[in-house]
């Protein structure tokens, strides 16, 4: 996990999925997502909140529940006021509507059963819902494969517009950052960030994974850990150098609980630290950017109080 400086460090519960925190229609299980928060604030940490809106990990009551349209409207209301206000004041973002569009951008109005049966302005209401429990935190439209200025990118650079528009309390945009070396490395991400920085809204890269063909024998070359460390790096100094990209999270820190074996056949050692927990070029990488951009912002700031 990797903090920006100009934040403290971070975590990030996924434990607000649905399945995991509302396993029953009338019953909640906030034991893990409880714990959570209180690590953080044992050691001084901030959380980040995933997700409230969302087409996946949901629940068999719910997505085979047969609802009308204000049963199933009532039920995301309390389903947000419940868990945003159990943390009000200890989570300090919230990725409200995840991963929304397809790589067309299109609603994935099939896919989302809140779309689907409620339509898109059910997304609005989700953020107001999300404000008026928490109103201290932070709250993000979130997805991946948006990295660059691309059709699906577009599309929430235009919901961002049309919720601001109406008031709504949006305040920013997450990067899921799931690289693959297998691709080209985002060259736009730090102009693509900027274009919703210029729409007041903070932005955020969270999951960054950089994931890489591994050779036959499960180790990485140094060649491939090399170009690995400097994704890892020019993702973190994209971040920096925007106005507002004020969170970065990297989406676990050892390939021991890594995801992406499970989902990605070939392809494996996309965190910082290996399965035993030695630290990779990546890792020293992102300290290294860290503490480059710390000093150079203690520089500016005694700068600014000589002047």
């Amino acid at each position: 996990m990797a903090g920006h400086p100009r934040a403290r460090p971070g975590t990030r519960t996924g434990r607000g999925l649905w399945e995991f925190i509302h396993p029953e229609r009338d019953t909640y299980d906030f034991e893990a997502a409880d714990a959570i928060v209180e690590f953080a604030e044992l050691n001084r940490q901030v959380v980040r909140g995933h997700t409230l809106l969302w087409h996946s990990q949901n629940p068999v009551w719910l997505e085979q529940g047969d609802f009308s349209e204000e049963e199933l409207r009532e039920i995301l209301r309390e389903h947000i006021t419940t868990v945003v206000g159990r943390y009000a004041g200890k989570v300090q973002q919230w990725d409200v509507a995840n991963e929304i569009f397809d790589d067309q951008g299109d609603l994935r109005a099939q896919d989302n059963i809140w779309i689907r049966e409620l339509g898109p302005e059910i997304i609005a209401d989700a953020f107001r819902w999300a404000h008026e429990a928490g109103p201290e935190a932070k709250l993000f439209l979130s997805d991946y494969n948006v990295e660059s200025d691309n059709a699906k990118s577009d599309a929430y650079h235009e919901l961002s517009q049309e919720l601001l528009a109406q008031g709504v309390p949006v305040h920013g945009f997450s990067v899921q950052a799931h690289l693959s070396m297998r691709y080209g490395f985002p060259g736009d991400l730090r102009q693509n960030l900027q274009r919703f920085d210029d729409l007041g809204l903070e932005t955020a890269v969270t999951e960054l994974d950089v994931r890489m063909n591994l050779p036959a024998d499960g180790e990485p070359t140094a060649e491939q850990q090399k170009q690995q460390a400097d994704w890892y790096q020019r993702v973190l100094e994209a971040c920096l150098g925007g106005e507002e990209c004020n969170s970065f999270t990297i989406w676990g820190f050892t390939d021991k609980y890594s995801w992406v074996p499970v989902f990605f056949e070939g392809e494996g050692s996309a965190t910082v630290m290996t399965e035993d927990f030695e630290r990779e070029p990546a890792f020293h990488a992102l300290r290294s950017s860290l503490k480059d951009a710390k000093w150079e912002r203690w520089k500016e700031d005694r700068g600014r109080k000589r002047r």
